[in-house]
Formats: structure tokens, C-alpha cells, sequence
């Protein structure tokens, strides 16, 4: 079997992580299995749809790095599918169901179906359309259509029960009385989700379709739709939540929860696509750093768990570390350049800044506070600061600096490491009582980047320049 995967998303806004979570597993599966990924934007709902999403989208599927491929119809590769061209279709196969008795048209006015929304939830019964016009015969039906607005149902059945196996959640059963006599296509002539969902996966020749939970109760729609059609269904996997850690539903009320924010504050694409492949799924081992090609190779979607994950942004923050401090030093200059904004640097000695702060890094967004310090005059020191300057033997580990770097033509990391052992060695002083005071005599601070390239930063003039300030 030819494995053929989609993303369906609908142009709403922002990119919610779950949906990239979807459109990765799906990815990666279609990889692993050498097969195809689709991409399709369902669009049908025009009022639902929010200028600049699209391209949102697309920006945020290539920063990821996930690729989509062409499928039936698609074969030039030029872009996704849009469900708002190919309206021709969706009448075509509703046409169908329509002569054959499977679907009907229903007038019922937002008013009467409103009035009994209420009076069911009144009862305590589901609610669900009563089947009021399911039995006006097609003439009838026809001749109404001219002058009255309708909506296009699917006959449901209304006993038994829709017995299915889901990759992830194994054998499930929904009772037919649960389900509602859906609407196909609606008053404006536009098909809805279920019907175009079947009608495309069908056409474009899906073979499994991977997508969040809340989309399973309306699998045996979906299922009936392909039996009234008389084809075979893809096989489902419907993917675990996402939760705050209160285990709540992951939502924007609590945090971010769109990709591009995440971007936005310097999080790398393979750390976010790393974390999220690991949000309801583990492949097992001490491991939890994968490149894409290692998911691919790694991803087995029969161990895709049930439960709920809890998005932990501190694991995330950990991981993002983790790519960055690994990071190839010629990428992470290119990128780290992009985070200065207005701040005012040394270009000859950016570098060496640069470099000071990568292996401390959480995000990119903390790049201009993390090499401030390069950037001003040092901050005056805080008490505990103080404190590094009051020791015993400051004074004399000051004054041995200051002549022994004075003797050298330029300062560098190096010379300075070779510096602090001769001083170590010499007067017997060592730990926090020789590190830290020259640390807090040039940058007011405790902690901070590594200390040999803020020496070689500074060069060797102001070294001098602001530990004489504090010996005198």
C-alpha cells in the first residue's frame, strides 16, 4: 500500500501547536513509510476565514521545515489544495446521494431548529435534528427548492451502533442515536467539513488519516458517508490533547499556543518540532534529542498513547537550549545577528560576544540582556557582589592582574586563563576568592558568560581601566 498522509487546517488565524503537532505526525509517517503528504486548506466556511492565514501557514510549515508533496490532480506541485475550488465536485457526489435516497434537503428554519435545540436541552435529551424533513418526497422537495432556502442532510441511520478500529484508541463504538442527521451543504451552496473531508480524502487517495481527538465523534459520519459512497475508508488515528499543566486543554487564555509565537521568541524550528513529536509519543530510550531524520527513522505510530500530554514549556526551554548550544557556530552567528535589534555593539568584537552567551542561552530573544554586558559600562555590583570585592586578598589578586596583563601586547582568552593559574599558583588563592572578584570588578555582576571572552572582549586597555577603579 502507498501510504498517502494530509494536513487539513482551515484558515482561521494562527497556527495552534497542536495543529503542527498533526501536520508532523503526519509528515513523518508519510516519510518513514516512503510515501505522500498532502496538504490542504478546507476554506468553505467563508465566514470563518481570516485574511493572511494561509500564507501564516505556509511561512510556518516551511520555518518547521516540513515539506508538503503533490497528489492526484496536484501533479505540477504548485501550492496546496483549496476545498473553495472544487465546489464542482462536492455537488457532483451530493447528487449522487441525493438520487439514491441517502441524503435529503431540509427546510427548517435557524428559528424552529433553535426552538428545539432548546426544548431538547429542556428535556435532557440529546440534541440533534428531529427528521422533520426527511420524508418529503423528492418532487416536493425539488419544487421547494426554487423558492425556499434549504440545507442538503445525510440520512443517518437511527439504530445499532458504528463499531470502528482507531490506531490509537483500538476498538470504539458511538451508538447511532447519538448521531445527528448531518448537514452536507449548506444554505450558501458550500459543502461542510464532513462532506468535503470524505469526498477529497477519497479523491485524493489518503490512506490514513491522522488528526486531534475532537474529531472523533464524527467518525461514523464520515464512515457512513464512504459506505453510501461505496468506498473503502482510510484507516484513523486520532491524536491525544495537548494540556496545561493543570490539565486543562491548551489554550491561549494560559500561554502561547501558536507556532509563530513560539518563533517569535527565538525558539529553533527542530527544537519545536522535537518537542512536539514527543508530546504523545516516545520512542523509548535515555534519549530525548532527535533531528527530523532520526524521528522519521525512529516514529512508530501504533505507540502513539491515549492520555492527554502536558505541554511543559520548561522542558522546552531546556531543549531549545540544547540546539542552540550544540548549534554549528557559522548558523548560530547568522542567527544570533538577527535578535540585536537597536542594540549598539562593537562589529569588529561581535563575535566574541556572541560566542560568550551561546552556551546560555534558553531562547534567541535573550540575546541583547545576555550580552548587555558587553555592550555599556558595568552595572554598579549588588550586595552580594559587594561582597566578592571585600575579600582578604582582592586587592592584591587586582593589583597582580592588572601588571601582569599590562605586560602583554593584546589580551586574549587564553592569556587571561594562563593569567588566573600563574596568579593561582603565585599567592596561593583560588575558587571564588580569585574568580570572582575580577568577574564583579569588571562587570558588576556575580554571573554571566563565560569570563574569558569578556576579557578578550574588553580588551586589555579597559581591563585595566575598571580594575584600577576599584583598587583605588
Amino acid at each position: 500500500m502507498n501510504v498517502v498522509t494530509r494536513f487539513a487546517p482551515s484558515p482561521t488565524g494562527y497556527v495552534h501547536v497542536g495543529s503542527q503537532r498533526t501536520a508532523l505526525y503526519n509528515y513523518i509517517f508519510a516519510r518513514q513509510q516512503k510515501g505522500k503528504f498532502i496538504l490542504r486548506i478546507e476554506d468553505t466556511d467563508q465566514n470563518r476565514y481570516v485574511e493572511g492565514a494561509v500564507e501564516n501557514l505556509l511561512s510556518s510549515l516551511e520555518q518547521l521545515g516540513i515539506e508538503f508533496d503533490a497528489g492526484p490532480g496536484k501533479e505540477d506541485g504548485k501550492g496546496p489544495y483549496f476545498q473553495s475550488e472544487r465546489n464542482e465536485i462536492y455537488s457532483r457526489e451530493v447528487k449522487k446521494l441525493m438520487d439514491d435516497g441517502k441524503a435529503y434537503r431540509c427546510f427548517c428554519s435557524e428559528k424552529r431548529l433553535d426552538t428545539l435545540r432548546k426544548e431538547q436541552m429542556e428535556e435532557q435529551i440529546p440534541t440533534g435534528y428531529d427528521g422533520k424533513c426527511r420524508s418529503i418526497k423528492r418532487e416536493v422537495s425539488d419544487e421547494r427548492a426554487k423558492t425556499e432556502k434549504f440545507v442538503i442532510r445525510l440520512k443517518t441511520p437511527r439504530e445499532g451502533i458504528c463499531e470502528f478500529e482507531d490506531i490509537v484508541r483500538g476498538e470504539v463504538k458511538i451508538a447511532w442515536f447519538q448521531i445527528d442527521d448531518q448537514v452536507l451543504v449548506k444554505s450558501d451552496g458550500f459543502p461542510t467539513y464532513h462532506l468535503a473531508n470524505v469526498v477529497d480524502d477519497h479523491y485524493m487517495e489518503v490512506t490514513h488519516v491522522i488528526r486531534g481527538e475532537e474529531w472523533l465523534p464524527s467518525v461514523p459520519k464520515h464512515l457512513f458517508l464512504y459506505e453510501c459512497f461505496g468506498w473503502d475508508a482510510p484507516q484513523m488515528a486520532h491524536l491525544p490533547l495537548l494540556l496545561n499543566p493543570d490539565r486543562s486543554k491548551l489554550s491561549k487564555r494560559q500561554g502561547d499556543v501558536a507556532v509563530e509565537d513560539y518563533l517569535k521568541k527565538g525558539y529553533t524550528p527542530e527544537a519545536l518540532n522535537n518537542f512536539l513529536a514527543l508530546m504523545g509519543w516516545n520512542p523509548g530510550g535515555k534519549s530525548e534529542i532527535y533531528t527530523m531524520d532520526e524521528l522519521i527513522k525512529a516514529f512508530d505510530i501504533n505507540k502513539i498513547t491515549k492520555a492527554g500530554a502536558v505541554f511543559d514549556v520548561q522542558k522546552l526551554d531546556w531543549m531549545n537550549g540544547q540546539y542552540i548550544k550544540n548549534m554549528e557556530v557559522e548558523r548560530y552567528l547568522n542567527e544570533a545577528r538577527k535578535w540585536l535589534g537597536d542594540l549598539e555593539v562593537n562589529e569588529d568584537k561581535l563575535d566574541t560576544a556572541l560566542m560568550a552567551v551561546k552556551t546560555s542561552l534558553t531562547t534567541f530573544k535573550e540575546i541583547p540582556s545576555k550580552i548587555a554586558v558587553f555592550t555599556g559600562d558595568p552595572v554598579e555590583p549588588d550586595l552580594e557582589g559587594t561582597e566578592m570585592l571585600e575579600f582578604e586578598s582582592t586587592k592584591e589578586v587586582f593589583e597582580a592582574y592588572v601588571e601582569k596583563i599590562t605586560a602583554l601586547d593584546e589580551l586574549k582568552s587564553d592569556d587571561f586563563k594562563n593569567i588566573m593559574k600563574e596568579i593561582q599558583t603565585e599567592m596561593g588563592v583560588k575558587g571564588k576568592y580569585l574568580w570572582m572578584p575580577i568577574r564583579v570588578g569588571l562587570t558588576g555582576a556575580v554571573h554571566g558568560p563565560e569570563l574569558g571572552y569578556i576579557v578578550e572582549y574588553l580588551g586589555k586597555e579597559e581591563n585595566i581601566k575598571r580594575i584600577n577603579h576599584w583598587i583605588n
